[in-house]
């Protein structure tokens, strides 16, 4: 193995192995590690960091938009779940119950929320009395427990991180331009901060989420070829209403329900930003969720004046407003380079008596692996035009890769070789549900969206050859 990558040798081979690449990436860089009960991860400050910026530029978004922050209890009566037949009948299975208090039954079960629609309807129909109270724009940042059979840190486990918004509006065309104008939201938020690009769409009848009217959501491909569902907007129309007997007067003098909205996305995108950005040497972070943006490691660090100018560089930039981690750790330079390579930190800067004596410090790009130098006196100004061309460039990565796996395919023949390759298949689907079900049986592929206002690939369904108008992404995926 060559001195380059000696440091990766306790990763696993992607091209390989990319489950177990993505494991070791996430435990050899501190992200997570495993909790002591099945399926539970604790996510350790480098990981949460992330987290916290995702939160930070989404919160941003979602009161630019009009929306409140509040929360809402994690425990939820089992009879509140019941109340929607469809609901109840989607997340039974991964319901985690509370039967006890010590050795006390209690006299009704409680739900460890898998989800919010119940409890925070049962507070709208308190709320809510007058058309004056809409709309109603509620988020919330918590917990959700759902007890899933196969886990995989961030990607899916029994307990993670999400935020939630629910809706309430008076008319139909106003809550669906709502589950739209969020779903927007999300695709702005993964171009511009995660530098991901997605596909959009609605999902079929048998994807959507449990109660809702139409689901829409966005998928983004992983570096292996499989989908990963980053995002859902429902359109909820009246069905969780009209279940909790949400009312409201409306201007006319009737007593009416009004129209739901809901839309979430979790810890999982923490997931979704390794797997597509990373590489062999680790995690490559997108620089506006980077917890360390730029790195300082001083060059000869003992000879005189070398950690004195690496400290006041990282007080520059810090005062510039960027994230900046000064190692000055007593490990090798070399040890130091490999470690925030494998960390991810999209720029390394390096200082040293000659950079010093030139007026420069040298710089080291992430992404690219791009080395050059930028003269000290414009560091303020250069730093962070580096990192926005740094997100440029891994959007575009993202870009490319994606539309360069999508192939068309008009039979099941060239969609199980576009699978096989690592791709998202391009289809025409007559739209019922026995082709989609076969589909998946044979192929292990879902149907993950319907583009919206997509071109007709053909006109007859790609699995059972009859007339078909539906055109729709289908894909492996987590």
């Amino acid at each position: 193995m060559d001195k380059d990558n000696k440091f990766v040798q306790d990763i696993a081979d992607m091209k390989e192995d990319f489950p177990r690449w993505y494991t070791d990436v996430i435990l050899k860089t501190e992200l997570v590690d495993y909790g002591p009960v099945k399926g539970t991860m604790v996510i350790r400050p480098y990981g949460y960091e992330i987290w916290e910026h995702i939160q930070d530029a989404l919160n941003k978004r979602f009161k630019a938009t009009g929306h409140k922050n509040a929360y809402f209890p994690m425990f939820i009566p089992l009879s509140y779940l019941m109340k929607e037949a469809e609901h109840v009948e989607g997340f039974a299975p991964e319901v985690a119950l509370v039967t006890h208090v010590g050795n006390t039954e209690l006299e009704e079960k409680l739900v460890v929320r898998p989800t919010s629609e119940t409890i925070i309807c049962e507070m709208y129909s308190r709320w809510v009395q007058s058309y004056r109270d809409l709309p109603l724009l509620i988020n919330q940042w918590a917990n959700v427990v759902r007890w899933e059979k196969t886990t995989r840190p961030f990607l899916r486990t029994s307990e993670f991180l999400w935020q939630e918004g629910h809706t309430l509006h008076t008319t139909e065309q106003e809550a669906r331009e709502e589950a739209l104008r969020m779903l927007e939201v999300y695709r702005e938020f993964m171009q511009n901060v995660l530098a991901i690009d997605v596909l959009t769409g609605l999902k079929t009848e048998k994807e959507k989420f449990a109660g809702a009217v139409e689901t829409y959501s966005m998928e983004a491909m992983m570096l292996d070829g499989k989908s990963l569902q980053a995002g859902t907007s429902h359109y909820l129309g009246k069905n969780f209403a009209a279940a909790f007997e949400i009312k409201y007067l409306d201007r006319d003098g009737q007593i009416k329900n009004p129209y739901q909205t809901s839309w979430g996305v979790s810890t999982r995108l923490i997931g979704a930003l390794i797997m597509a950005h990373g590489d062999q040497r680790g995690l490559k972070l997108p620089p506006r969720v980077a917890p360390v943006q730029v790195v300082v490691i001083p060059i000869a660090a003992h000879k005189p004046g070398v950690t004195e100018k690496a400290s006041e560089i990282a007080a520059e930039l810090r005062a510039a407003g960027l994230r900046v981690e000064l190692d000055l750790r007593e490990q090798s330079v070399g040890w130091k380079f490999n470690e925030w390579e494998m960390k991810g930190a999209p720029l390394r800067l390096e200082i040293g008596p000659r950079d010093i004596e030139a007026g420069v410090a040298a710089y080291s790009r992430r992404d690219t692996h791009e080395k050059g130098s930028i003269p000290l006196g414009a560091l303020s100004e250069e730093v962070p035009r580096l990192l926005d061309d740094i997100h440029e460039t891994m959007f575009r990565q993202s870009h490319d890769f994606l539309h360069s796996r999508i192939k068309v395919c008009r039979d099941m023949t060239e969609f199980r070789d576009a699978l096989e390759a690592g791709n998202f298949v391009k289809a025409m689907w007559c739209g019922c549900r026995e082709c989609e079900d076969a589909i998946k049986a044979e192929t292990a592929a879902s149907a993950r969206v319907l583009p919206f206002d997509a071109e007709p690939v053909g006109d007859k369904c790609v699995y059972c050859g009859k007339p078909a108008t539906k055109t729709v992404y289908f894909a492996k995926s987590y």
